[in-house]
């Protein structure tokens, strides 16, 4: 790994820094994705639809705050480790409560301990495996421009917006060995990648760029309180 990393000079993990900030950033357009996908996601399990629920993790974008995260503890940046943990925080939020209310007023079209998206989470160290294979093509995807277009097949790989669906869904429908085992898959998700993420940003020793994004979040926050004051 250490030798298919080594020509990633610094200007390019720079830009890799920046980009990851920036596509973390808790805009009003990263939301609004988070909203729709989780919304897709819902529609997919109570239509027992396995291709809706895989067009929802296509236009995911939660992948980029737990990367972000990732960063922030290996740099040691209080700020970043904040900042990711809040705009995950809050995507957490909007997606278990949007997928609560869609299934209260669509969910009864169907058998709700009957779905086979729902029956099929068994959280195992499997699924742990896949996470932290996803975690590491995710990283190299960021520092490699050449390989961006298989971000989308990263973020189908490690689903991380279905988990949260499920939750959702669990809890409007009383279903909570649904709604804990959908849990306890998201948080091994989330480990895997951050545990994956933070060995390759280790080793191309991404500490040494907190500068960088330090500046990076600064920028970023002055155009998210643009923003705000434009509206």
């Amino acid at each position: 790994m250490a030798k298919f990393l080594i020509d990633v000079d610094r200007q390019s993990i720079d830009r890799a820094i920046i980009s990851l900030i920036e596509h973390s950033a808790p805009r009003f357009d990263f939301f609004v994705l988070v909203g729709l996908s989780v919304l897709m996601a819902t529609l997919g399990i109570l239509a027992d639809s396995v291709t809706v629920i895989i067009g929802s993790m296509l236009i995911a974008p939660l992948l980029y705050p737990v990367l972000s995260l990732s960063m922030g503890i290996i740099m040691a940046d209080g700020k970043l480790i904040v900042r990711s943990l809040i705009t995950i925080s809050k995507s957490l939020l909007l997606g278990i409560g949007l997928a609560a209310l869609v299934t209260v007023f669509l969910g009864s079209t169907g058998d709700p301990y009957n779905r086979v998206f729902l029956n099929s989470i068994e959280p195992s160290i499997l699924y742990l495996m896949v996470a932290v294979v996803s975690g590491i093509a995710g990283s190299i995807s960021f520092l490699k421009p050449q390989f961006n277009e298989h971000l989308t097949g990263v973020a189908i790989s490690v689903a991380l917006i279905p988990p949260v669906a499920a939750i959702g869904v669990g809890i409007a429908e009383f279903n909570f060995a649904v709604a804990r085992a959908a849990s306890l898959q998201f948080i091994i998700n989330i480990i895997g990648i951050i545990f994956a993420s933070m060995v390759i940003f280790s080793m191309l020793n991404f500490y040494q760029e907190k500068t960088v994004a330090k500046a990076a979040v600064k920028k970023e926050e002055k155009e998210v309180e643009k923003s705000k004051n434009a509206k």
